[in-house]
C-alpha cells in the first residue's frame, strides 16, 4: 500500500469534525489534530473540557495573548471563553469517568473494523514494549458517549491505519463511532465500516485501496461536507 493520495489539511479535518458537534454538548479534544477543532467553534454553544481542569476553553492562543497557565491536552496555550471555569484534575476525570462527556475527539494510530482504538503506543518508534503516552485517552475512550477518531489515513510508508485487527496496543475495544481521516469520513456500525464522505478527486476505490477492511459504500456517498 505505497500509494499516497492528496486529502484534507489538518485544519480542514478539524473543521469537518467541528461540523459533527452539536450545540449544547460537552466535548473533550485529545492530543494532535483534535486540538485544532477549538479554532472552529466560535459562536457555538459547545463547552470544551481539558482534562487538566479547564472548562469552556477557547481557540488556540496567538502570540499576543499566550498564558502558559491556560493549556490544552497538547500543552498548547489556549484562550478563555466567557464562563470559563477551573476545577481539579480529580474532578475533571470524575466528569469523564462519570459519563459527562458527550463527545471525545481522539487522535489514533490504528482503528479496527470493529471500532477498536490504538492510540498510545507505537512500536515503530523503537520504545520498549508497554512504553507510550496513555494520558487520559483510556478514560475518554470508554467514558464519552461518542468517540470520533481522527488521523492521517495511512502511515508515512503508505500502510493502512484502518485495519481488520489492531497490531498496536489497544486503548479501548469497540469504542470508536466515527473515523475522520484526510481522505474519508467512515462510520463504524455493527455491519461494518460505512464510507460516507471522501476527499475531492478521489473515488471509493481509491479509499478502499489504502484501507484494510472491506468498506460498505453509503448510497449517498459524497465529497466532504465542509
Amino acid at each position: 500500500m505505497a500509494t499516497r493520495f492528496k486529502g484534507l489539511s489538518r485544519e480542514l479535518m478539524a473543521m469537518r469534525v467541528a461540523n459533527e458537534l452539536k450545540d449544547g454538548t460537552y466535548v473533550n479534544l485529545g492530543i494532535g489534530i483534535p486540538t485544532l477543532v477549538s479554532d472552529w467553534i466560535e459562536g457555538r454553544d459547545i463547552v470544551l473540557q481539558s482534562e487538566i481542569g479547564m472548562l469552556n476553553t477557547g481557540p488556540l492562543a496567538s502570540q499576543e495573548n499566550v498564558d502558559q497557565d491556560l493549556i490544552n491536552a497538547s500543552c498548547q496555550p489556549v484562550t478563555e471563553r466567557p464562563g470559563s471555569a477551573y476545577i481539579s484534575t480529580a474532578d475533571s476525570f470524575g466528569m469523564i469517568r462519570g459519563g459527562r462527556m458527550d463527545v471525545a475527539v481522539l487522535g489514533a494510530l490504528q482503528v479496527s473494523e470493529k471500532g477498536d482504538l490504538a492510540s498510545w503506543a507505537n512500536p515503530e518508534r523503537g520504545f520498549p514494549e508497554g512504553v507510550g503516552n496513555i494520558g487520559g485517552s483510556m478514560d475518554l475512550a470508554v467514558g464519552a458517549k461518542r468517540v470520533i477518531a481522527t488521523m492521517i489515513h495511512t502511515t508515512t510508508k503508505g500502510e493502512a491505519k484502518i485495519v481488520k485487527n489492531c497490531g498496536y496496543a489497544l486503548t479501548a475495544e469497540k469504542c470508536v463511532d466515527l473515523i475522520l481521516t484526510d481522505l474519508a469520513l467512515i462510520e463504524v456500525t455493527p455491519e461494518g465500516l460505512v464510507l460516507k464522505e471522501i476527499a475531492a478527486g478521489l473515488t471509493a476505490e481509491d479509499v478502499q485501496s489504502v484501507t484494510e477492511p472491506k468498506l460498505i459504500i453509503a448510497p449517498d456517498l459524497c465529497e466532504f461536507r465542509l
